[in-house]
């Protein structure tokens, strides 16, 4: 499928689309947050609920059985999805906060070692980190540019012999921009050092493949990805996950218990402790059937279409701020900007009662990289596959409003 009928095909699988707030369709451009969920996804939760629903890995009868399987291949799905070598590599956690807290604990640092990301990180990606400070384990922050880009001539020099990990996202949920993580997984490896990727905000919108990218991890959620809330996943080389402690301990992630302790069950399971998120796992499944039946490469050209529509027209506008990479190839499907002399909640909120236009408004999980560019706050719309020009065109025209009238 190619351009707008693409587009007028994918829109009649979310019925959120159908619903009118105030008399008016909602132009949903909160992406980046969550996003909207196509009928055959919410089809197959219910449908798991009313005729397969049991617990996993845990009776020899067939509801459970069939249960088991159906959980199980929605792990070779997500590792086929980013080119995994197998479900063993396959972690399911709650989100992808989960999923980086999972690495953080489990990699056993200790004082002394050092760990390296950069300016932009989502909190999830940064507190971690921090967290482990207690231990006495050093962050170092590899610095972004004021074209929201990162400095990574300069990555070389935070390097010494105590650095153990270099952790960063694949693509700003604030800055929109897409770091070359190749490379940076190229200087890791060169060095001996855990390589970790947070692709929540790129998973879910163009071609991974985690093997391209030499990374020995990769966290990410479902709920941004047509999925639903509540399962995450953590992608890990096989062989780092072996030599791991467990981040949880308690029933399922065990092969064997005495008194005197235990042994643990065999990858991804290992991982996975208590009675899983089954439902949603296996909803995840299809959701990643759905985006993969579209077609990664072509939601990823529809979005690149967006990006350069809107900030052609952004950048036209007076007394209004982008932070970012300019330049469209450089960034994913979105772009947070502040309206000069506007509180970024005034201008959504505007948005919202006029024309049911959902952005997000806030630091986004991002508050460090807002201080260091002097702001408290930016407006952030965000795109995915249902979305359209024309949408963009309704959205510009409020905005130009607001500016003329606010700014």
């Amino acid at each position: 499928m190619r351009g707008e009928k693409m587009n007028e095909s994918i829109r009649k699988d979310f019925p959120f689309l159908k619903r009118k707030i105030r008399g008016k369709p909602i132009i949903y451009f909160d992406n980046t947050a969550s996003t909207q969920k196509p009928q055959v996804m919410i089809d197959a939760l219910k449908d798991f609920y009313e005729n397969h629903y049991a617990n996993i890995h845990r009776g020899i009868y067939t509801l459970s059985q069939e249960a088991s399987e159906m959980y199980e291949k929605a792990h070779d799905k997500v590792a086929k999805f980013i080119g995994a070598r197998g479900r063993e590599e396959i972690i399911f956690t709650r989100n992808t906060t989960e999923s980086l807290n999972l690495v953080a604990h489990s990699l056993n640092l200790k004082k002394g070692d050092e760990v390296i990301i950069t300016e932009m990180e989502h909190h999830s990606n940064m507190i971690p980190w921090m967290m482990l400070k207690d231990k006495g384990v050093k962050l170092k922050f590899l610095e972004v540019d004021k074209n929201g880009e990162i400095v990574l001539d300069k990555l070389p020099s935070l390097i010494t012999k105590n650095t153990k990990v270099i952790s960063c996202v694949h693509m700003s949920n604030f800055l929109g921009t897409i770091n070359p993580v190749e490379k940076i997984g190229k200087i890791a490896k060169e060095n001996g050092i855990i390589f970790v990727v947070d692709g929540a905000q790129s998973v879910p919108h163009m071609p991974i493949n985690v093997k391209k990218i030499n990374c020995d991890f990769l966290a990410f959620s479902a709920h941004k990805m047509c999925g639903p809330t509540g399962i995450g996943v953590l992608y890990g080389k096989k062989e780092i996950l072996e030599n791991m402690k467990p981040f949880l301990g308690g029933g399922d992630m065990i092969n064997e218990v005495d008194y005197e302790g235990y042994t643990t069950h065999t990858l991804p399971w290992k991982f996975e402790a208590g009675t899983a998120n089954i439902a949603d796992g296996y909803a995840f499944g299809v959701a990643i059937d759905y985006l993969s039946k579209i077609g990664m490469d072509n939601i990823w050209k529809h979005e690149q279409k967006l990006t350069k529509f809107v900030l052609e027209k952004l950048m036209q506008m007076k007394n209004v701020e982008i932070y970012g990479p300019l330049d469209w190839k450089k960034r994913g499907g979105l772009v947070s900007f502040n309206v000069k002399g506007m509180e970024a909640h005034d201008v959504a909120g505007i948005l919202d009662n006029r024309a049911n236009i959902c952005v997000r408004s806030g630091h986004h999980c991002a508050m460090p990289m807002h201080k260091k560019l002097g702001v408290n706050g930016s407006v952030r719309a965000s795109f995915y596959l249902y979305n359209t020009e024309k949408e963009i065109e309704v959205f510009i025209k409020h905005l130009n409003e607001i500016v003329n009238v606010f700014g």
